[in-house]
Parts: C-alpha cells; sequence; structure tokens
C-alpha cells in the first residue's frame, strides 16, 4: 500500500497490524480512497483496485478449486456406489441362475432314474435287424418248431434287454450258443441267443435299454442273428411277437 494511502488508512482507524485478510485490505483502500481529495484519487484508486483484484483472484481461485474437488468427488462416490450396486446385482443374478439351473437338473436326473428304473418301461432289442424266422416255424433247422423269433443283423450289434429283470444265466447253452436269460418283475424270462460275447454277470439288475450282449453266431445257426424268446414263469415258450405288442407296446 502507498504512503499516502496507508495515511489514509490510518486517519480512517485502520492500522497495519489489522489488515490481517483480503477483505480487511479492500476495506480499508475503499474508506482511504473516499477519504482523499480529488488530486490523490487516481494513485489511490489505482493501489484499491489492485489490491482488491489480487484479494478477488486468490480467494476465487481457492474457492473454485475446493468447489471443483467437491464435485469430482461426489461424483467419485457417486460412480463407486452405482457400480457396487450392479455388481450386486449380477451376482444375485448369476446365483440366481445357477441355483434354477442345478434344481432343474437335479430334477431332469431323478425324473430319468425313475423312468428308467421303471419295471414296465419296454425297449426294442436290437436295432438295424430283419426278421428271419418266427415262432412255431417247422424245418430241418430245429429238432422240432422254432421256439422264438429270429432278428438277423451284422456280428457285433448291440443286444439289449427288453425291460427291467435280473439276470439269471449268461453261458454256453449248447444248440443255443452263448446264452443270457433274465427275469422280469411278473417272473416272465426273456432269452437272448447265438451271442458273440456277454455284458453282463449272473445276478445283476439290468434296466430296458442295458446291453446284455451282441449278436454273434455260436451255438446252431446257419448266420448271425439273435434268437429271442419269451417264457412265461420260466416255463413253455410262447411267441414273442403278439408279447412285445401287446405287454410292450413295441412294434417289430
Amino acid at each position: 500500500m502507498t504512503a499516502a494511502l496507508a495515511a489514509a488508512a490510518g486517519a480512517v482507524g485502520f492500522s497495519h497490524s489489522t489488515l490481517a485478510s483480503p477483505t480487511q485490505a479492500n476495506s480499508a483502500v475503499n474508506l482511504a480512497a473516499l477519504s482523499l481529495g480529488n488530486g490523490q484519487l487516481s494513485g489511490i484508486t489505482t493501489a484499491r483496485i489492485e489490491a482488491r483484484q489480487l484479494a478477488t483472484r486468490d480467494s476465487s481461485r481457492v474457492a473454485l478449486t475446493g468447489a471443483d474437488a467437491n464435485k469430482k468427488q461426489a461424483a467419485a462416490d457417486r460412480f463407486a456406489k452405482a457400480r457396487a450396486a450392479k455388481l450386486d446385482a449380477t451376482k444375485a443374478l448369476t446365483a440366481k441362475r445357477a441355483s434354477a439351473l442345478a434344481t432343474a437338473k437335479a430334477a431332469a436326473q431323478a425324473a430319468a432314474e425313475k423312468a428308467r428304473a421303471s419295471a414296465s418301461r419296454c425297449e426294442m432289442m436290437i436295432s438295424g435287424y430283419h426278421i428271419t424266422a418266427g415262432f412255431g416255424q417247422g424245418g430241418s433247422r430245429w429238432a422240432s418248431v422254432h421256439t422264438g423269433t429270429d432278428f438277423a443283423a451284422p456280428i457285433g450289434t448291440p443286444i439289449r434287454s427288453v425291460m427291467k429283470g435280473v439276470v439269471v444265466a449268461a453261458e454256453f447253452a449248447g444248440p443255443y450258443g452263448r446264452q443270457v436269460r433274465i427275469r422280469h418283475v411278473d417272473g416272465t424270462e426273456t432269452w437272448y441267443n447265438h451271442m458273440s460275447k456277454f455284458s453282463v454277470t449272473v445276478g445283476e439288475t439290468v434296466y430296458a435299454g442295458d446291453q446284455v450282449g451282441a449278436v454273434g453266431v455260436t451255438g446252431n445257426t446257419t448266420g448271425p442273428h439273435l434268437h429271442f424268446e419269451v417264457r412265461p414263469n420260466g416255463g413253455s415258450p410262447i411267441d414273442p411277437m403278439p408279447w412285445l405288442r401287446n405287454h410292450c407296446g413295441l412294434n417289430p
């Protein structure tokens, strides 16, 4: 502050010790300018303007910097909260979907196992076949009449259990060749003959569609085929075709 300005400031009651802030300095300059005559107004006015501008710039800069920092921090806080909320929602949705999928998978597996274990479910014993001999046929190929139905297919074609049951025999049975016999819940036995191999053992529980062996040419046979027999209560054989249709709902 100039000497004249300082003197004027002292005249209106301000000392150097009391001008501790830009606001107080501006007040002193303003009062000093008002108390001086016209001859000194130009210099004092210049000093006042300079002092005021300096104080204003400093205070404005500090205020703007603080306000800008506060706005940025507030925006960063809002973004962080929104992002955290979105992540939490995504995690909750993922967990819900995983739980629903696990529940659905468990239910499907339980239903499939229940269906597989059903004693009444039937599956065709063989695929890719053609029938070459029926029940009751006579001829030189058999000692008496034919006791089953022949399903011709290539060697190695899988042979499957027609229904759920327990394996009561898996052995070489003379003219029948390799033979598997399965006893079902109602006591009926189904026989699978001339196989090239066994896929089950005695005492094993099998389900409809489970492989029990494969087509072969063992025993008395003129070509690879499955000789299939049905024997109620393990007794005399019956025609397999009506049994497959009426008992199992199959139409070979």
